[in-house]
């Protein structure tokens, strides 16, 4: 069984930044992609960024993209997502996941077998 624990969310100002980690364990994390997704508010938990076990290549949803970056280290069982030049419309519930596959259905939350807890990020205007 892998556990996640997101940490790094606040609440900062529009234009500022912000460092999510999530810190794993109970898995070999070498061998999992890791996932960051969001939910705000009234909405569908939605995609950001992954990270694939296999060669680090990374993918974006067309609106963080330019302005988030996923990265990891797998000698310290940790993923983050830097965020900067926030948006009051990045506000939301900030989930990092695990999967074992590292194909194209990553942008989809059913590809994923491990969910943290979830971090808050408010971003005021």
């Amino acid at each position: 069984q892998v556990q996640l624990v997101e940490s790094g969310g606040g609440l900062v100002q529009a234009g500022d930044s912000l460092r999510l980690s999530c810190a794993t364990s109970g898995g070999t994390f070498r061998r999992y992609s890791m996932g960051w997704f969001r939910q705000a508010p009234g909405n569908e938990r939605e995609f950001v960024a992954v990270i694939r076990w296999i060669d680090n290549s990374t993918d974006y949803a067309q609106s963080v993209k330019g302005r988030f970056t996923i990265s990891r280290d797998n000698a310290k069982n940790t993923a983050w997502l830097q965020m900067n030049s926030l948006k009051p419309e990045d506000t939301a519930v900030y989930y990092c996941a695990a999967a074992r596959v590292y194909g194209e259905a990553l942008a989809y939350r059913s590809a994923y077998d491990y969910w943290g807890q979830g971090t808050q990020v408010t971003v005021s205007s």
